[in-house]
């Protein structure tokens, strides 16, 4: 496996990097307005201060096109959102930052705006350091012990991504289109909780999805609140 830091890790020595601002996009190839928030996103992605997600949902697939990257888990955390939001419902294009702030994914003057503002609030924001490494098959998450004295409670979410990814659209509402995505959350699942201790988990990775070759970790408040934490890597070689 080939090992490529996209947030890196500091050394022991150094002083710990502020943690980048995470991005998840909601999305659907069967979305209209969705195109240009995947573009929006794929820019997003080449930034080092960024962890750009790119989480397609499934209720667009009645629509004439199932999308081919939605899964069921994905629209549930979107709608996890809108209940921890105190919103009415979801929506497509949904920019999520930082798992506090939403905005519509399609304008960019609103999605730079606010990612502005997210890296100017960063410090305070970084609860706890949290780095991940792979090596022989298994992924370390190690978290640090909480920088304040209030007490924590966070979930600890792990996310296997498709780096880069086309599709070419048959039916629906981007009927031959050609969409272009970074990091596709393929696979998303809760390992663990945090309580404001340091601590570590070791996880097997042998059943990651033949698809994914990333890897992403969120550190989250109360399963779907802020974000503490976050780190991600590339886990496989991404030349096919």
């Amino acid at each position: 496996m080939a090992l490529v830091a996209l947030a890196p890790n500091a050394p022991a020595e150094a002083a710990a990097p502020v943690r980048p601002v995470v991005v998840e996009l909601f999305t659907s190839q069967g979305c209209a307005d969705c195109p240009i928030a995947d573009e929006i996103v794929v820019d997003l992605a080449k930034r080092n201060d960024v962890i750009a997600l790119t989480v397609p949902i499934t209720y667009w697939d009645m629509f004439g096109w199932k999308d081919t990257f939605a899964t069921a888990e994905n629209t549930k955390r979107q709608h996890a959102y809108a209940k921890a939001m105190k919103r009415a419902g979801v929506y497509t294009p949904q920019i999520v930052m930082d798992g506090i702030v939403e905005v519509v994914g399609n304008r960019r003057d609103l999605v730079m705006s606010a990612l502005a503002d997210r890296m100017k609030v960063r410090p305070r924001y970084q609860a706890a350091d949290l780095n991940i490494d792979l090596s022989q098959g298994r992924l370390a998450i190690r978290i640090g012990a909480a920088k304040a004295k209030e007490k924590h409670a966070a979930t600890i979410w792990l996310m296997h991504t498709l780096l880069r990814a086309t599709v070419d659209v048959k039916l629906g509402e981007n009927k031959d289109r050609t969409l272009s995505y970074v990091n596709v959350v393929r696979e998303l699942r809760a390992v663990g909780e945090w309580s404001g201790q340091a601590m570590k988990l070791d996880l097997p990775v042998e059943q990651m999805p033949s698809n994914a070759e990333g890897i992403a970790v969120l550190l989250q408040s109360r399963e779907h609140g802020e974000v503490l934490g976050a780190a991600a890597l590339v886990a496989a070689n991404p030349d096919h």
